[in-house]
Formats: C-alpha cells, structure tokens, sequence
C-alpha cells in the first residue's frame, strides 16, 4: 500500500506528491487550514483522496476547536466547512466528504453526544471513509479487471492510481487487479500536462508494483493508437453527471475522441461518491481554473514569454458517448447512462 494519507495522533500525514516521483517526503498537517492548503497545492490530488482528507479537515477542525457549548461548535463547523469547500471545485468528492461528516455530526448532536463524544465521533466517522474508500478501489478493480485486455497494452491520462485515493486506485487499481489475475498488460501513461501527473506520479506507482509503463507525451497516443498498439484506455474522473458526462484531468476528452476514431473501448473507473446525480450533465460541471504559472514555468525555469495569455484549465468534460463503461464499486454501467446510474442508485442507497 502506498501511503497517501493517514490520520495519527499527532495530525494527517499526507505523502507530499508535488515532490514525487525523486523525493519521497510527508507533510503533516495539525489544523483544519493546513489540509485545505495540501489541497489547494496538489500535496494530495485524486477526487477520493481529496474526499476522504476534506473529511479529515472537518475531524480535525472540530477536534482543535476552543468550544465549550454545542452552538458554539455548530459555528466553528460552518467555517470550517466552509473553508475545504472554498479549496477546488470540481471533484465532487470534496463536497460528499463535508456533506457526509455534516450528516454525522448532526446525528451525534441528535442522540445527545457531549462535545467530547462529539469530537470522538467525526475522527472514527473519518477513518471509516478511509477505510470504505480502499475496499471500494479494490472492488472496483475486481469489477472492472475482464474489461481489460488478456494481453497488450493500455493507455492512462493524468493518475487515477493509489496515490489519487487512500489506495488502490481506481482505474489503476482495476488494472492492478487484471494483473493480480494473470493479464499481461503494458502501460502506456500519458504524461499530463502542465502538472505531469502521468509522467511523475502514474509511472512511479506502477514501477512502485513492477507492472510495465512507458511514459508518452500528451501528443502522442494517436499515432500509437493508428499503429494498433493501444488496446483499450482507462481513465479516473473527478465528476460524473446524471446523463454519464464525465469531469476528468483536461486532455481526456481528447483521448476520448481519438479512442473513438479508432474503435478502442474507453472506461472510466470511479467510486460512486465520485457519482453526482444533481447535475444533469457535463455542461453544469465546475471547471477550475489555476495558476498561469504551472503552464509559464517548469520546476523554477520560465518557458514562456513575458506577458503572454495563459489558459490552465484543470479538467475538461468527456460527452458519455465516447465511454464505453463506467466501472464503481457497485458494478458496471453502460450506456445509457441516464438509466443505469439511477437503476444503480436505487438498488444500493448512498451510505448513511
């Protein structure tokens, strides 16, 4: 297991990703502003992760807060919520972990809890996500793993791996479990441009567990896919709407397009907190914009010239008839989509 994320006594240790894949080094976070800053930079990244550690910043918020009464707390709670919420908009997950941690403590207030129990209740509340978070990937894995080719090769965008969750991974994590089950499978992983989660993060991971990857820059998959050598592709996704559209790293509707043209099956994998059913559709989704930086400059060195208009859009929205499948940890769905999320929705309740 790669240890994206823990809660300890001391804080939540997050395994620093802006530093990976030449410097394997932690950063502790002791209060509720410091997780929303590991989100905010990319410390961590992925939308379970960034999920389960809003989570944890509610936990962690509510266990350092000064209050002595109830209604004292219930303000402290809005701003603490309110300030994860405030860190990026477009996975869904952050606000399913604040949503979540907010039913909880409203039942603990409703059965009576003291500030103490509480407290207590929000913590376990959060390492039960963490926990759920895991067996999901790994059911997801075993969901999706006879999509994957016997033998051959497959494409990734952006890292959908056990580093973007508490671990496993999503659609890295079905290809881990195809592996586990005895397909050869090459690893073809798009560097992901302008913050190269691909090339540092994906291709870390996967030589981290001896599976087969070679790193290509982002221009690069059609050729390959005109030359037969990509046999399916499987991304994450950060939000998934009502009618199937999907929210994913910006450059994965262009792979969509080209695996299209090419006949390729294109999955999705994500876990059902990723699901968001009150968006109709892609066009509603959030998209967030960075910092022109990450596109001017590379590791300290400026690229670009003085003043030029820079567009950094994180994510970009995939129209669900380019997907083949979406898998989750409560099975595959296929088109349309529209009916099998809800179909999927009403045999299995969101978790209380």
């Amino acid at each position: 297991m790669i240890p994206t994320l823990e809660w300890t006594a001391e804080g939540v240790r997050f395994l620093d990703q802006t530093r990976l894949p030449l410097e394997e080094t932690y950063v502790l976070a002791t209060t509720y502003n410091q997780i929303a800053d590991v989100i905010t930079t990319m410390v961590v990244r992925g939308a379970p992760a960034i999920g389960v550690s809003a989570a944890m910043g509610v936990a962690i918020g509510v266990q350092k807060s000064p209050a002595t009464s109830i209604a004292a707390l219930d303000a402290d709670f809005e701003v603490i919520a309110k300030t994860l919420a405030s860190t990026r908009p477009t996975a869904v997950n952050l606000f399913w972990g604040i949503e979540r941690m907010r039913r909880r403590y409203n039942a603990l207030k409703a059965e009576g809890k003291n500030l103490e129990e509480i407290r207590q209740g929000l913590i376990a509340e959060a390492c039960r996500m963490y926990d759920e978070d895991i067996a999901a990937c790994r059911t997801m894995g075993a969901h999706g793993a006879s999509l994957m080719p016997q033998s051959g090769s497959v494409l990734t965008h952006c890292n959908a791996g056990a580093l973007a969750t508490c671990g496993y991974g999503s659609a890295l994590g079905v290809i881990r479990a195809a592996v586990e089950q005895g397909h050869e499978i090459h690893v073809y992983a798009d560097e992901t441009r302008p913050f190269l989660q691909g090339a540092r993060l994906t291709a870390w991971e996967l030589m981290h567990d001896g599976i087969p990857t070679t790193v290509l820059c982002d221009n690069m998959a059609a050729s390959l896919m005109r030359q037969g050598k990509i046999q399916a592709v499987i991304v994450g996704a950060d939000r998934i709407a009502a009618n199937g559209d999907v929210a994913n790293k910006i450059g994965t509707y262009g792979v969509a397009v080209l695996a299209k043209e090419h006949g390729i099956p294109f999955y999705v994998a994500a876990p059902w907190s990723t699901i968001d059913l009150a968006t109709a559709h892609g066009d509603d989704i959030p998209i967030e914009q960075r910092a022109a930086v990450e596109v001017t400059h590379h590791a300290g060195k400026q690229l670009t010239p003085h003043g030029v208009g820079i567009e950094n859009p994180a994510f970009d929205v995939t129209p669900s008839k380019y997907i083949t499948a979406i898998v989750t940890e409560r099975g595959v769905l296929r088109a349309p989509f529209e009916e099998s999320l809800a179909d999927f929705e009403l045999a299995t309740p969101l978790r209380a």
